[in-house]
C-alpha cells in the first residue's frame, strides 16, 4: 500500500452542461474525464478543473461577490491546489488523478469582476487527468500519493 498524506477534502462538485454548471453530490470519472460533462473526451490533460475555497475568499476580501462554480471548476477543495507540483497524483475515494497544469488566466473571469483575472492569477485552480476511474463524492478526503 502506498503512503498517503492528507491534503483536505472535497467541498463542492460541478458538472458543466451545454447551458449551465450544475452542482452535484457526486461525479463519475473515467480516463476521458467527467462523464456527462460537456468537456468529456475533449482534452484528457484538462479533464477536471480544481479550484479552492481560498480563491473565493480572495474575491470576497476585495468585495467581489461570486458563488461557487463561477470560476468554471468541477471540484472545489479546502486547500490551494497551486501548492501541488505538476505530476502529483492524488487519491479521492477510489479515484486517482494527476495534476497536469495550472489554470491559465482567461477573459471569462472578467464576467465576475474586471480585476478577477489578475487577482486569481496564482489561485484560480489546476487541471488534472484521470489515472484511475471511479466516483468522487462530497466531503471525501483527498490524499497525496507517495
Amino acid at each position: 500500500m502506498e503512503k498517503k498524506t492528507t491534503l483536505g477534502c472535497v467541498k463542492q462538485l460541478f458538472i458543466a452542461t451545454q447551458t449551465m454548471r450544475l452542482s452535484t453530490q457526486k461525479i463519475e470519472v473515467d480516463h476521458n474525464g467527467i462523464i456527462e460533462d460537456k468537456f468529456y473526451n475533449k482534452n484528457i490533460n484538462r479533464s477536471i478543473l480544481f479550484s479552492s475555497t481560498n480563491a473565493y475568499n480572495l474575491l470576497k476580501k476585495q468585495n467581489i461577490q461570486s458563488s461557487f462554480g463561477a470560476l468554471g471548476e468541477n471540484i472545489i477543495v479546502d486547500f490551494n491546489p497551486y501548492d501541488l507540483i505538476l505530476g502529483t497524483q492524488i487519491l479521492i475515494g477510489n479515484v486517482i488523478l494527476e495534476i497536469t497544469a495550472h489554470c491559465t488566466l482567461c477573459n471569462s473571469l472578467q464576467k465576475i469582476d474586471p480585476t478577477a483575472p489578475e487577482l486569481l492569477k496564482n489561485d484560480r485552480g489546476v487541471f488534472a487527468k484521470v489515472i484511475k476511474n471511479g466516483t468522487i463524492t462530497l466531503n471525501t478526503p483527498i490524499y497525496i500519493l507517495k
